[in-house]
């Protein structure tokens, strides 16, 4: 298969146009051409004013010698590859014991999902809900404001990651990423995610592919237990003997077993308590923390694409920035959702969390954003390895009181925050966080340093971004749980100081959205299987 590159087509390219050009590229006649696919499809949107291409890599193969074909260009322009394939390592591990995958995120979905091909039939513990219910229960809390601190949008299947945009980018280089997009694409994701440069979901068909995918790992000998919380590991001589959960119905269960992955994600914190509690090794680690800021999509199409901005073939746009200053992590934005909303996420009563959410067609008004600030180990009061959390949780719990103890959250204009002014009333921006929001002054939620690099960041970010400091655009805060401020500590089979329990995903300060996670699943997944102790 060959593999040709920098294909640059105009945006109403059709797929024979595709081919004809990589035809060109390649010096053949079309008629060479066996077969062909996309492999990769980008914007090229540097000169707007002018023009906008699509850029595309496509697949082919041909008749014909491939070697011969590709020795006339460089190989940045057109090489033969070899097609994915993902090889399933050796199965070394041996057990009288099924192995026991804690979390059904990402991470520990794709664990669990490499464990059941490998023929483990490994016992999955989820203390959230199924997405069904989960859904009907998140839905409840936005409507009702009655927060059900085991089903919401941290807990549950398909990991915090469920409710927004169901973003695949990742800045990781590793084949098992190639794993995740194929497994996606089988149960039921759009196949252009296989070839977009900036894949993406949406949240509501990331439902159904997470319900596949749990269906296949079943099918596969593995069970799934929903509503069901790791309480205790049982420990012997530094090895894991077995588990203590909670079920569904509030009984205490003992579970013998000697493989535990905990895949628990960024919000259990009781569960990293009980961890701590363990003397099980872990370290702070930097986190992030801001607030959401919603502009109109409108502006952000306009920014971004110039005059091309309605043009059907390009929806909604996206940006990504960023402002470091010497020698600190500055100020970036994460987890732009275009179309999109922001969404209440919190998963502990008395505690507001913010996040952003899309569906695949990116159709609302508004676009919004993560704009966070990094927070460093010795920026967190005290000495205590779990100070992030209590850090994190305070600043949760003041937004909480600021924004009338019924979650609706603290919200403040850019333009007010910019001028160190509390908002009173709204603007032109309608913010459409579903429990409502504030009117308030965020330096009474977030730390001074976060909020002066804010300030700083917004006002050099217009200048990449134009409108981004939009007087209007709403700030909803406190975004806290972009990642976790601790790191399990794991050995170069993926271990603890005790033995038989894996570390995993972005709860163990391991990964951070959802390919990584998933990512890391695959590797903790490989790690048992290599039965290393």
């Amino acid at each position: 298969m060959i593999r040709v590159n920098e294909i640059k087509l105009s945006l109403d390219a059709t797929m024979a146009d595709i081919k004809k050009a990589t035809a060109k590229a390649l010096k053949i006649n079309e008629s060479k051409i066996k077969n062909f696919s996309i492999y990769k499809k980008s914007i090229d949107s540097r000169k707007k004013e002018e023009n906008i291409f699509f850029i595309f890599s496509v697949d082919v193969e041909v008749d014909g010698d491939e070697q011969e074909i590709v020795s006339k260009f460089e190989p940045s322009k057109a090489a033969v590859v070899e097609p994915f394939s993902y090889t399933m390592p050796e199965v070394i591990y041996k057990s009288d014991f099924r192995p026991v995958v804690v979390g059904f995120g990402p991470g520990g979905m794709f664990a669990s999902l490499i464990l059941a091909q490998a023929g483990l039939r490994p016992i999955v513990l989820e203390r959230g809900s199924d997405v069904d219910k989960r859904t009907k229960d998140v839905k409840n809390f936005w409507l009702t404001r009655e927060l059900n601190e085991k089903s919401n949008v941290q807990f549950g299947e398909g990991g915090a990651g469920t409710f927004s945009d169901g973003k695949l980018t990742t800045g990781i280089k590793d084949k098992r990423c190639r794993k995740i997009f194929l497994e996606f694409a089988e149960n039921g994701a759009p196949e252009e995610i296989l070839y977009s440069a900036k894949p993406h979901i949406g949240t509501d068909k990331l439902a159904l592919v997470v319900k596949n995918i749990r269906k296949k790992i079943i099918s596969l000998g593995g069970e799934i237990h929903f509503e069901s919380k790791l309480t205790d590991i049982i420990i012997r001589n530094g090895v894991v003997y077995g588990i203590t959960y909670e079920d569904e119905n509030g009984h205490s269960i003992d579970m013998e077993a000697d493989s535990v992955i905990l895949a628990i994600g960024h919000s259990a914190r009781d569960t990293v308590e009980m961890l701590y509690s363990k003397n099980i090794n872990m370290m702070r680690k930097p986190f992030s923390v801001g607030a959401r800021i919603e502009h109109p999509q409108e502006l952000i199409n306009k920014a971004q694409y110039g005059r091309f901005a309605s043009h059907p073939a390009l929806g909604a746009a996206d940006y990504k920035l960023s402002c470091h200053s010497l020698h600190e992590r500055g100020a970036y934005t994460f987890c732009m959702c275009p179309g999109g909303t922001v969404v209440m996420a919190a998963s502990e009563k008395g505690g507001i969390v913010v996040n952003g959410m899309s569906e695949y067609a990116r159709n609302s008004e508004n676009a919004n954003s993560a704009l966070l600030v990094g927070i460093e180990p010795e920026d967190v009061p005290g000495d205590h390895v779990l100070g992030g959390i209590y850090y994190q949780r305070e600043m949760e719990q003041k937004a909480f009181e600021l924004g009338g103890k019924n979650y609706s959250a603290p919200a403040q204009l850019v333009g007010d925050f910019l001028n160190f002014t509390p908002s009173t009333k709204l603007g032109s921006v309608k913010p459409t966080c579903p429990t409502g929001v504030t009117m308030s002054d965020l330096t009474q939620v977030l730390p001074k340093k976060v909020t002066d690099t804010m300030r700083d960041a917004i006002v050099k970010m217009d200048k990449k971004l134009n409108g981004f400091a939009l007087a209007d655009a709403v700030l909803t805060g406190p975004e806290t749980r972009s990642s976790s401020p601790v790191r399990i500590l794991r050995d170069e089979f993926c271990q603890t100081n005790i033995r038989g329990l894996f570390p995993c995903g972005e709860g163990a300060g391991y990964a951070g959205g959802i390919v990584s996670a998933g990512v890391d699943g695959i590797r903790c997944a490989e790690a048992l299987l290599s039965g290393e102790r």
